[in-house]
């Protein structure tokens, strides 16, 4: 590839590259959408045009670290998620579709009016400023236990121009003064048994703190139901992302700790069991 080529022709041997490197196609797609600020109809337009020549560098360069299980977020070093941009990093977790339906479902059920919240274990701070983006009278605090993933959650509020209190620590402990009407997480809940099962660049490169917890993936949801007797409000809510074969476990431990509350599972859009709302 070192003489001209269009855009056409750099998609089609980068999509070969990946498929020979059994990774998804479409990456070759997402890279050269992020590298120009593009929508798909803007590199429809320009198929027939000539890539410049730092671009096809770059994309070389990406596509060897992709077939080396290197998230091709990464290297972006941001993603969009429900609506917005967001800086990403090696210190926190990519953040998934899945999380969009729970920020989307706290939203829904929840109208303008003031509301303390929180949200535990924020990573790239991806709930807390989108529930603080969509709901500006909501007072919205975040955890976390990692401080360069605070560091990340604080440049995104920055960023989207939301005002957001940040707390490093352990789920709720660094609140534990506090009151809340919605406690909200998408926490570690994969299980070090399930290890073997995870993809690669998830298992290489995304930081193991935000995605693994004891008892099968269980401990985390024991602590935050466990401290969230103490800080939730009375007609308070807690909205949680479980992994899809923890539904009933989750269930049971929420309805031990507040048995006057409906604890239910709600499902992913694709069918899978994938939240808690606790109500």
């Amino acid at each position: 590839m070192d003489k001209p080529v269009t855009y056409f022709e750099v998609l089609k041997w980068a999509s070969s590259f990946l498929e020979e490197h059994n990774k998804e196609t479409a990456i070759a797609e997402y890279l050269l959408l992020e590298y120009n600020n593009w929508n798909k109809t803007n590199l429809l337009l320009h198929f027939n045009k000539e890539v410049p020549r730092e671009i096809v560098n770059r994309l070389k360069t990406d596509l060897v670290k992709v077939s080396e299980n290197y998230p091709p977020q990464y290297l972006i070093g941001s993603c969009e998620f429900y609506g917005e941009r967001f800086v990403v990093s090696e210190d926190t977790l990519i953040p998934r579709p899945e999380t969009e339906e729970l920020v989307e479902l706290c939203l829904t059920e929840n109208d303008l009016t003031k509301k303390s919240v929180v949200d535990i274990g924020t990573g790239t701070g991806v709930i807390a400023v989108s529930l603080k983006k969509n709901r500006p009278n909501w007072d919205v605090s975040a955890v976390d236990l990692s401080s360069s993933a605070l560091e990340i959650a604080k440049e995104n509020a920055l960023q989207l121009d939301t005002s957001i209190d940040f707390y490093l620590g352990d789920a709720l402990e660094p609140v534990m003064d506090e009151t809340f009407d919605i406690i909200i997480s998408n926490p570690p809940y994969i299980g070090e048994e399930e290890w073997p099962e995870m993809d690669e660049s998830v298992r290489i490169h995304e930081p193991k703190m935000a995605l693994f917890a004891d008892n099968k993936g269980l401990a985390i949801y024991e602590k935050i139901a466990k401290e969230a007797t103490k800080v939730l409000n009375e007609k308070g809510k807690i909205y949680l992302e479980i992994g899809y074969t923890q539904g009933m476990s989750v269930v049971r431990i929420f309805e031990e700790y507040f048995p006057q509350k409906v604890v239910e599972v709600v499902k992913d859009m694709s069918g899978h069991d994938r939240m808690i709302k606790v109500y």
